[in-house]
């Protein structure tokens, strides 16, 4: 009743339909399928190597006596680093080897003493 030729096609060619807008064309059925991976860059992946690139450098600047948490739970302060593992104390005059990649955080950072000290 309401629906003219004319209203029809003023609606249609105000949404871009038959007078040709840019979002009706093969560019505009194609921007969702390009903007997707922009958006899983910039949201998913981006800020993932970032907290990996942070946490290897967190790794790699410990040093004997900061206090470590690994990744099973365990908290424990450094008493040895070499290249891939260090020596953790997790009680008094218990010491175990760590792969140094299983370093969840580091939690407080000790100053290094000297290796002849008697340990408090």
């Amino acid at each position: 009743m309401f629906a003219t030729p004319a209203l029809i096609y003023a609606v249609d060619s105000a949404v871009g339909g038959a007078a040709g807008g840019f979002l009706s064309g093969p560019v505009g059925q194609m921007l969702p399928f390009l903007a997707i991976p922009v958006l899983f860059y910039f949201l998913m992946i981006r800020p993932q190597q970032q907290r990996a690139r942070q946490h290897a450098a967190t790794i790699a600047a410990v040093r004997r006596g900061d206090t470590v948490v690994m990744s099973n739970g365990m908290i424990g302060k450094v008493v040895r680093v070499e290249d891939t593992e260090l020596g953790v104390e997790i009680a008094q005059n218990v010491t175990v080897k760590v792969v140094k990649s299983m370093i969840s955080e580091v939690r407080a950072r000790g100053e290094p003493a000297a290796a002849n000290d008697a340990k408090s």
